[in-house]
């Protein structure tokens, strides 16, 4: 089965079309990553999946369900996370809020099994007790992906998560990530074509429309046709055997 099927998929804000006939799928172990210029849609799109937005056409599946019934199988790291960093809660209370239940439902074990396991996972567990303020960019950021991984979803999405972290913490992420990819299908939205493609292993170009989908290696086409200028102006950090294949 796979994690993410869209049938041409188009979507309006005020008579503006924002995504026009998007058709393509995500498998459960992809990772993929969405590049586009800004206001290309990426955003939308994963909204689209998670069910938060509904398209004006086309159909959605997620795992075979509709977008808003497959939320449990589903982690999201937003682009702006806004939050107080004065509040007074640590990183293991931070993360347990990915497993809230609802109102006046309390946390059982295996809420707190799990949170002690996603920690772990994005090696965080020896600063569990630490307050929220006290932690760099990076250390912050893999608390809120370990809060999207709680759930032990089956699908992640992240939209730009790279925004405030700086290269060394980059490639501590993408070093979490390649672990992660081996549990669960990952898609992560960009418009830094450079940083992600030398990691992902899939890419969808979009730009309201798609432009292309699939390998890293044969992108080239697709990346020219939504920024509309040669590969080599995009970025410098495309891989060389994109450009070699091109």
């Amino acid at each position: 089965m796979k994690a993410v099927e869209l049938n041409n998929v188009s979507m309006k804000y005020n008579e503006q079309c924002v995504l026009q006939n998007i058709n393509f799928s995500i498998e459960e172990k992809d990772f993929m990553a969405i590049i586009g210029p800004n206001g290309g849609g990426k955003s939308t799109l994963l909204k689209i999946i998670l069910g938060i937005l509904t398209p004006n056409n086309g159909e959605v599946k997620v795992f075979g369900r509709e977008p808003k019934h497959a939320r449990d199988l589903t982690g999201y790291l937003p682009q702006n996370l806004s939050f107080d960093r004065d509040f007074p809660i640590n990183v293991y209370e931070t993360v347990l809020t990915g497993r809230y239940h609802g109102l006046f439902k309390g946390y059982n074990k295996n809420d707190k099994e799990a949170v002690l396991c996603a920690l772990k996972n994005v090696e965080m567990k020896d600063l569990i007790d630490r307050q929220i303020s006290k932690l760099s960019g990076g250390q912050m950021q893999r608390v809120f992906i370990a809060r999207a991984i709680v759930r032990e979803p089956k699908l992640l999405l992240m939209d730009e998560p790279m925004a405030s972290i700086d290269p060394e913490m980059q490639r501590s992420f993408y070093e979490l990530m390649s672990q992660l990819k081996n549990k669960m299908a990952i898609v992560l939205v960009s418009h830094d074509v450079g940083a992600v493609s030398t990691h992902v292993d899939k890419i969808a170009c979009l730009n309201r429309e798609l432009f292309y989908h699939g390998p890293v290696e044969n992108a080239a086409d697709g990346l020219e046709e939504i920024y509309h200028c040669p590969i080599d102006l995009i970025s410098h950090g495309i891989p060389h055997r994109v450009l070699r294949e091109h």
